[in-house]
């Protein structure tokens, strides 16, 4: 899952005020240790169970809990203002990443000998947002935004895999033309107008564009427009009600063959799947650009700074790195994997195996938006308003107030 949640980090503490700190949840009934793994992914939650019964049955001295609340990250930074750190961290590498990290709740992990085997441009990405040269989390598994679609309605037109923005748009148009609808939008929730932003402006808002709006040398006005023009365009080859429809109603809606395409991450390849096994689906970079493919780590491994049982934690860190826990998750979360050595070898995924391999790749430049500045916000009023003007002045204003609090 790859969402950015929109709220502000409050009562976060300093590493001085968090050492020493002690574990209340360390002890279970049996006698055995018990850690506490808190995870993001609400759709990993079952892979994660079977993993957890395959260390426990390896390790018995030791009770692994599952926590997946909703809001997770909120819950996350929350119980780290009141100095109850889960023992092992399962989250997403964008700015809540850097807000934790900064707040000292994590171990630092620079020198772990699994990051010699992690691909070296995910361990950048995370230096890159946290501003750090050390790096508090393992790089577990990537994800990436494509076009998915339906191989069988796209045979059933003629249409081929379009190449450049004005194919793409020429296929929505032949979808539309034959009474179907071309893409399904779910801003009920508003993350989820957030993959495709990502693709148009990663690969339209030119290099370094944080570095330089950091430093005052640009603007989303001047690099974001083209972004977010097109965004428009593409919300006009939707359905009716856009903003009534959340993100399960677009993987089930997809699914049963309600739109051509859906402009999402491949991590809701899985919920499609399970709402309809038969599906025939695949995936095609967007045709925007230099059409690089946004991924980003989508999970990483961190462990607590002030856990009580480091050895225990740490040996469950050490576990889902194996080469048995690595392949699960990669291929029951269709997963691209940071790990080197690994591949993916899900059909479906065959669009973006190319550029990913030839890397063709860009970060999700929504991990770099502070949560203030509410990027998904922003966008869900785009698409009721669809003023660029007004959504871009607001992002520069937005940022500058980030900016004035620092």
């Amino acid at each position: 899952m790859k969402k950015t949640i929109s709220f502000a980090l409050t009562g976060m503490l300093a590493i001085s005020a968090l050492a020493g700190c002690s574990d209340s949840k360390d002890a279970s009934s049996n006698g055995k240790v018990k850690i506490e793994f808190l995870s993001y992914k609400s759709e990993a939650k079952g892979t994660f169970d079977e993993l957890i019964k395959k260390f426990e049955k390896e390790n018995p001295k030791i009770d692994v809990v599952q926590t997946q609340p909703p809001d997770a990250v909120t819950v996350l930074k929350t119980r780290i203002s009141k100095r109850d750190i889960p023992d092992v961290i399962g989250m997403g590498g964008d700015i809540s990443y850097s807000d934790v990290a900064k707040a000292g709740a994590l171990k630092d992990v620079s020198k772990d000998s699994h990051l010699n085997d992690i691909q070296p441009a995910y361990i950048d990405m995370l230096k890159d947002i946290s501003k750090q040269d050390k790096v508090f989390g393992l790089p577990y598994a990537a994800n990436a935004d494509a076009v998915i679609y339906n191989k069988t309605m796209f045979k059933e037109l003629g249409l081929e895999v379009p190449k450049t923005w004005d194919e793409f748009i020429a296929v929505a148009k032949k979808v539309q033309d034959a009474g179907k609808t071309p893409f399904y939008f779910t801003f009920k929730d508003a993350w989820t107008a957030l993959p495709a932003y990502n693709v148009l402006a990663a690969n339209t808002q030119g290099d370094d564009f944080f570095k330089k709006l950091d430093q005052g040398k640009t603007s989303f006005k001047k690099d974001h427009k083209e972004a977010a023009e097109k965004f428009l365009q593409l919300i006009q080859y939707g359905h009716k009600n856009q903003n009534g429809k959340a993100y399960n109603d677009g993987n089930t809606a997809f699914a049963k063959g309600e739109s051509a395409m859906y402009l999402q991450g491949i991590w809701a390849i899985p919920e499609i799947k399970k709402a309809n096994p038969n599906i025939e689906l695949g995936v095609f970079p967007y045709p925007v650009g230099d059409s690089k493919v946004v991924s980003g780590v989508d999970l990483l491994i961190a462990q607590s700074s002030t856990t009580s049982h480091p050895k225990e934690a740490k040996k469950f860190v050490d576990f889902l790195f194996s080469d048995e826990a690595v392949k699960i998750y990669l291929k029951e979360q269709n997963a691209f994997p940071a790990m080197k050595g690994y591949t993916q070898e899900a059909p479906e995924l065959e669009g973006l195996k190319e550029k990913i391999a030839d890397g063709a790749l860009s970060d999700f430049p929504d991990h770099y938006v502070p949560t203030a500045v509410a990027l998904d916000k922003q966008l869900q009023v785009l698409t009721q308003k669809k003023d660029v003007n007004l959504y871009l002045k607001t992002l520069d204003s937005e940022w500058k107030k980030v900016a004035d609090r620092k």
